[in-house]
């Protein structure tokens, strides 16, 4: 068996190859990354029981179809995902996110491989109260190049998967929250727990401050991309996956109980209740997936982890 992962040292990809072995100890790991971003440290204590093989390797140029034969799943994890920051680098961001999963899925053709391909519950952007796969295209109202790009390809893969015979699946993931090597700090929790345990004032808008948001814990998110290639669940589907839907209240709350002198700075703001909704992801768990991720303790624990930074 052989699982080539691309973008494997960024925060999703880290923490899946460390685990990979767990669940498919036979399998080939090929790691693909082009190190834009100089997390040489995801490579770091990589379980002995692996089976690994890192290329350094971008996915708009490398010759795809050679690393992809023989391979029983790709998890195409290779991405800008900064939505925030999309707005100043959008050509950039369509050209990696889209033309970049357009060679992969090529390539996954020619090459015979399945593609696990992992979207955005951002793609939703909608004013209904609560969302889910089936909803109509009018309800898909991307708030960001980075959205508007996966979209974009997940619209390409389907048309793949109608036309010439893609295997594919697509996994819609909430927002990642919780540790890994190669983790960053510009989503949401993350963002918060850096700035409460560096001192720096959160800064919120009292308009968003009871905003709905769909969340997904990094353990659950791991797990669920093993359930996928174990059950060989390339279906052509559009899975939601996420722990839960939060308030910006609620994250605070929990960041709070770990920080309790982080000061919350509220400003005010127009209301975008556009922003605001909430994600179902019934389809995914009526697979059998189990979702057991907990947004204090990944707070805890991320923490913990950063608990040093301000003693000095």
């Amino acid at each position: 068996m052989k699982i080539v992962v691309t973008g494997a040292l960024g925060h999703i990809g880290s923490r899946l190859v460390h685990r990979l072995p767990d669940s498919f100890p036979t399998a080939q790991v090929l790691l693909v990354d082009d190190l834009s971003t100089q997390r040489y440290c995801s490579l770091f204590n990589l379980p002995a029981h692996g089976r690994y093989r890192f290329v350094e390797a971008d996915v708009l140029s490398a010759d795809l179809e050679e690393l992809f034969r023989g391979a029983s799943a790709v998890v195409h994890l290779a991405a800008i995902t900064n939505a925030e920051g999309s707005f100043q680098n959008a050509q950039q961001v369509e050209e990696v996110n889209f033309t970049g999963t357009r060679r992969v899925a090529a390539a996954c053709l020619r090459s015979g491989a399945p593609l696990l391909f992992l979207s955005t519950t951002s793609v939703y952007g909608t004013q209904a109260e609560v969302v889910d796969e089936s909803c109509s295209a009018a309800e898909l109202q991307p708030q960001s190049p980075y959205a508007e790009s996966k979209l974009r390809a997940e619209q390409l893969l389907q048309e793949l998967g109608r036309e010439e015979g893609l295997r594919f699946v697509i996994c819609r993931f909430g927002t990642i929250f919780g540790i890994s090597p190669g983790m960053r700090f510009h989503t949401a929790v993350n963002k918060f727990i850096w700035q409460a345990c560096t001192g720096t004032p959160l800064t919120v808008w009292s308009s968003a401050l009871d905003q709905q948001r769909p969340y997904l814990d990094l353990e659950d998110a791991v797990r669920a991309l093993r359930f996928i290639i174990g059950r060989d669940l390339f279906d052509g589907e559009v899975y939601n996956v996420l722990t839960l839907n939060a308030t910006v209240r609620e994250i605070v709350a929990a960041i709070q109980g770990c920080v309790p002198d982080v000061t919350v700075n509220l400003v005010e703001a127009r209301i975008m209740n556009q922003l605001s909704y909430a994600v179902c992801c019934r389809r995914f768990r009526e697979l059998g997936f189990e979702f057991t991720g907990d947004l204090q303790r990944r707070v805890a624990e991320s923490v913990a982890l950063l608990r040093g930074v301000r003693q000095w």
